[in-house]
């Protein structure tokens, strides 16, 4: 009915803002991160920033009376397994490479996305949508015009690349379980299943190898709890309400956002290749979001 379409139109929207506003609350916590500069171990910001994630998520949840223990603990806990592996990764890049180098090989992501989507969640992977994922990595290719493209990773450690690229696949297998359990779990139990997880991981990891926050390193540990726990929510929320494979390049605009903070705060240059890349950034976006509302609107009313 045309009613209902008007609804999943509505929803779809819904989604597109939570996805973008979980792209920003992202870039800011690779801000905060690249922030404190390696002073501190990776294992001693992921315990920081899961320890305030599952408080805050846990009083969340007593607020709205909800079990925080869900009903698919095996996948609960497999999402939040993968999501662990994925900081792990992400942060050990953001330490190591530049923010924008970092955040161009994270988020290569979508492909892998939506290939996962196909392989375990039988998503029908729209031409359109494969379309929108090839443009979205050429874009974020031109934008940052890596020099891992080259015959040689020059500057960078192939160690550290290959580490970005695997925090890339933990992401995409992440986000499809969060697209699964989304079915049944209340979105809440979802993203409080990362933080309990991560937590006694990273505690394992850092033993007693912890470095005493000085200063002002306490507030980046602060902004990157702050800001992963929106980052989560909103995209719990935006996986809920759209595909796997949509989701993903809508995402891509976490590439833009890390390239402004990467100019406005580390100083790193912009030209005529970033206006090309963030257009195709952009237009991929807008294609893979109007692909699936004209899918929405084709259903019979």
């Amino acid at each position: 009915m045309q009613g209902n379409n008007q609804l999943q139109t509505n929803s779809q929207w819904r989604g597109f803002k939570s996805l973008l506003l979980a792209a920003l609350a992202f870039s800011l916590m690779t801000v905060c991160v690249k922030h404190l500069g390696g002073r501190l171990p990776v294992a001693e910001i992921l315990f920081a920033r899961s320890l305030i994630s599952l408080a805050i998520t846990r009083f969340m949840l007593s607020r709205v009376g909800v079990s925080p223990w869900g009903h698919r603990k095996r996948l609960l806990l497999l999402r939040g397994l993968l999501g662990t592996a994925a900081l792990f990764c992400v942060f050990d890049a953001l330490a190591s490479l530049p923010l924008a180098t970092a955040t161009v090989l994270q988020y290569t992501y979508p492909t892998f996305i939506a290939l996962a989507a196909w392989m375990f969640l039988r998503e029908r992977i729209h031409h359109r949508i494969g379309i929108a994922v090839l443009l979205g990595w050429l874009g974020i290719t031109l934008i940052l015009k890596p020099e891992w493209l080259g015959t040689s990773f020059t500057g960078y450690s192939p160690l550290s690349v290959s580490i970005a690229l695997s925090g890339a696949l933990f992401t995409a297998l992440a986000y499809v379980c969060v697209r699964e359990l989304s079915k049944q779990e209340h979105q809440l139990v979802i993203v409080f299943y990362f933080p309990l997880t991560s937590v006694p991981i990273a505690l394992l990891f850092l033993g007693n190898q912890g470095v005493l926050p000085l200063g002002i390193d306490w507030l980046w540990i602060m902004g990157i709890g702050l800001f992963t726990q929106l980052g989560q929510i909103w995209i719990t929320e935006g996986l809920t309400l759209l595909p796997a494979a949509t989701a993903g390049s809508i995402g891509y605009f976490q590439v833009l956002f890390a390239t402004f903070w990467g100019v406005l705060l580390f100083a790193e240059p912009v030209d005529g290749w970033f206006v090309i890349g963030a257009l195709m950034v952009l237009g991929a976006t807008l294609i893979s979001f109007r692909s699936r509302q004209e899918n929405i609107q084709k259903q019979p009313t």
